[in-house]
């Protein structure tokens, strides 16, 4: 139904607004410090953690796919200068410093029990092993050893699962990692000394979530919002309503569906979008995580089949979508040989929307050999090409 006084878009103003909100395309930039990289950071809010690595981790991919001079000590780098924290957003996620005190509702309400963890908590070898740590330093999972006790269904020891939950309630942080394993600290050794450490009020908290994603998105429903978060929708609503009243967010209706946005964010319809500019995206993008989202404005109907049985799969392992212009338009299934230097494209599926795949193929070649780079590999193979048809069945094929 259609909002008294909504601001419409069309699908392509959307689009527009959503990718310059994300940062995408990039401009080009000389600036190589991991300064760049914070600055993405913030303006996206969170970036997501994973581990699988056939191609660099989502993380690093993200990153760089908003900062073409990202390098991977960026990350650590911004760590140890306590720019950036390791913590839980919708999932694991690197997260601004300037927002830390954002992330202590979760952490009060995980240590009083009114939120569940995965684990089940062993305050006695809690408490032992956070002392150890006051007494020693920062320790990982590696330097504690349980004797006598059993591993849960999770796959994790005790103490790792004591470790996590004083680091989910705030009593750890994680003050580097080492090989990709997490180094656990007490927070008030790795907290700057001059963070702002004030539990912020319901209205404070509420606001800060709906602003953050809003800036972030371009645009976004109540459902976008709170995507994955807990306990916290009574006081998103409460934000926009009151900051609808101030006249800082504007209802904006986009292909039939209601959605809020900023009104200063609104501006950057004026600024130009660079429509040749192709970016292979990481499945865990902050453009595309909400595949419900994606969908609706971008009509690209994704799914990440690593979790998938290989025999069920239509796309393969680890298809990473494709960005070109305004539209998502094709998706790659990559694997990195680190072996033999070379980016596999086992196989690169091209949306039916694309009219003239030779066009998108000459985009996408300094791209690849981009993200080959990236990758530290000297080359790229395109092993396969298939263009799907309207509903996304295989229609052709060449090599």
């Amino acid at each position: 139904m259609k909002s008294k006084g909504a601001i419409q878009l069309s699908l392509s103003q959307a689009r527009k607004l959503l990718l310059l909100s994300q940062g995408l395309p990039t401009k080009a930039s000389k600036d190589k410090s991991s300064a760049q990289t914070l600055s993405v950071i913030e303006r996206l809010g969170y970036v997501q953690i994973d581990t699988i690595s056939v191609v660099q981790r989502a993380h690093h991919h993200t990153l760089w796919s908003r900062n073409p001079n990202y390098q991977l000590n960026h990350i650590d780098s911004l760590i140890a200068d306590k720019s950036v924290f390791e913590y839980w957003s919708h999932a694991a996620a690197y997260l601004p410093m300037q927002d830390y005190r954002f992330s202590l509702p979760k952490k009060a309400a995980l240590k009083a029990g009114h939120q569940q963890h995965w684990f089940k908590k062993d305050l006695q070898l809690m408490a032992d092993i956070q002392k150890r740590i006051a007494d020693e330093g920062p320790l990982m999972a590696k330097d504690f050893v349980s004797k006598g006790l059993k591993n849960n269904g999770w796959g994790a020891s005790p103490t790792k699962q004591a470790l996590e939950n004083l680091y989910m309630q705030g009593d750890l942080m994680i003050s580097e990692r080492r090989n990709f394993h997490k180094v656990y600290e007490l927070t008030e050794r790795v907290l700057p000394a001059e963070i702002n450490t004030s539990v912020p009020t319901a209205q404070e908290h509420g606001r800060f979530l709906v602003l953050r994603f809003l800036r972030a998105q371009g645009f976004g429903t109540l459902a976008e919002i709170i995507y994955l978060l807990k306990h916290i929708k009574a006081h998103a609503i409460a934000a926009i309503d009151e900051l609808h009243q101030l006249g800082e967010i504007d209802k904006v209706m986009i292909n039939g569906c209601e959605y809020y946005a900023c009104r200063d964010v609104l501006t950057l319809l004026d600024k130009r979008l660079n429509r040749r500019q192709v970016k292979i995206l990481s499945p865990f993008d902050n453009l595309l995580i909400q595949r419900k989202r994606a969908n609706a404005i971008f009509n690209f109907d994704y799914l990440l089949e690593c979790y998938v049985p290989a025999a069920k799969r239509q796309f393969g392992y680890f298809c990473l979508p494709i960005l070109w212009g305004e539209k998502l338009v094709a998706r790659a299934d990559c694997k990195a040989n680190r072996k033999t230097s070379t980016l596999n494209i086992v196989q690169l599926y091209i949306e039916a929307s694309v009219k003239d795949s030779s066009d998108f193929l000459a985009a996408l070649e300094p791209q690849l050999s981009q993200f080959a780079s990236f990758n530290y590999c000297k080359n790229y193979i395109i092993q396969k090409v298939r263009f799907l048809s309207q509903s996304n069945l295989l229609v052709s094929l060449y090599h």
